[in-house]
């Protein structure tokens, strides 16, 4: 399954109560309070377990977690560096 997808059913399903037609890719979701700090945490905990990835604290920012493609970006990102560094 795509990584958007992956992360947007998450999201609908945590804090939009399935309501998955409010979601589109580039959706802003800490400025329409879909998520806070809190629920970036969540986010974070879950894209680290799904992903078998490590999301260091440097890259948790309002940036990265500005819209369901920003994350997907910097989950792609952090697999990509990760099987470099396996090499």
């Amino acid at each position: 399954m795509k990584t958007q997808k992956l992360i947007s059913d998450y999201i609908v399903d945590v804090w939009m109560g399935g309501d998955a037609e409010s979601l589109e890719p580039d959706t802003p979701l800490t400025e329409l309070n879909i998520l806070d700090s809190m629920g970036i945490f969540d986010l974070v905990g879950f894209l680290q377990r799904e992903f078998s990835i490590s999301v260091p604290m440097r890259d948790v920012t309002l940036k990265n977690f500005r819209s369901v493609r920003t994350i997907s970006a910097m989950v792609d990102g952090l697999r990509q560096n990760e099987k470099g560094d396996a090499a």
